[in-house]
């Protein structure tokens, strides 16, 4: 299989990403300007500062070409990941439901944090346990997760809410301790912390290899079918 690293500019852990991804398969990068995916599995849109944040956190890079290609490729049921600054592009699209806000302590955090998975039965955690805790950093000034009561309890009886952070761990303030939120699909994924940083022991942990091993495993699975 093969993973798409879009690269924006303002971008600063696409290579870190891009490394992570071919632990589990192919990956190449996917300019902001181009469209073209190159026949990608799945995409993986990284962290960073998209068009420096001048705007919103993802407001801009929401309008690049190769977001058109993005929404093509998820509403046609392609796995799509976005970690932090993705994250936010993956909300501002509207991909994924709800908004990312400033932290609650107003300041940048770089921190490592636990993590529960909340729901093992998606093409991002299926190599996973429900209740499983995984160890990764975050790094962000806007972080909290946001979104209406109301919409928040239909995500939680969806399944949408992936991740939290664990009892205590919750850094920045994200309602019910939402670290990671899936579409109603369960094909596009957006969370906080960093995997792609948590995916050798010279790190200090190995958890986040589990997501690009599960993305992984979906895709081979549906070339099986």
């Amino acid at each position: 299989m093969k993973f798409g690293v879009v690269r924006f500019p303002g971008s600063c852990d696409e290579v870190d990403a891009l490394l992570a991804c071919r632990r589990s398969g192919d990956a190449e990068l996917l300019w902001h300007g181009d469209r073209a995916l190159k026949g990608v599995d799945a995409i993986v849109i990284p962290g960073g500062f998209s068009y420096g944040d001048y705007l919103r956190v993802g407001a801009i890079a929401r309008f690049s070409p190769v977001m058109e290609a993005v929404s093509e490729f998820a509403l046609s049921g392609g796995p799509v990941l976005g970690i932090c600054n993705g994250f936010q592009v993956l909300c501002e699209a509207g991909l994924l439901p709800g908004a990312l806000l400033p932290n609650t302590g107003l300041r940048f955090l770089c921190k490592q944090v636990d993590l529960v998975i909340e729901n093992p039965n998606t093409p991002f955690t299926r190599v996973c346990a429900a209740g499983d805790v995984l160890s990764i950093p975050v790094k962000h000034t806007t972080g909290r997760y946001y979104a209406p009561e109301q919409a928040l309890d239909e995500m939680e009886a969806d399944g949408q809410v992936l991740l939290r952070y664990a009892p205590g761990q919750n850094p920045n303030g994200s309602l019910r301790d939402i670290a990671g939120v899936s579409n109603r699909q369960k094909n596009v994924f957006g969370l906080m912390p960093h995997p792609e940083h948590a995916v050798d022991p010279l790190t200090g942990s190995t958890s986040g290899g589990c997501i690009f091993e599960s993305i992984a495993a979906h895709v081979e699975q549906l070339a099986t079918v």
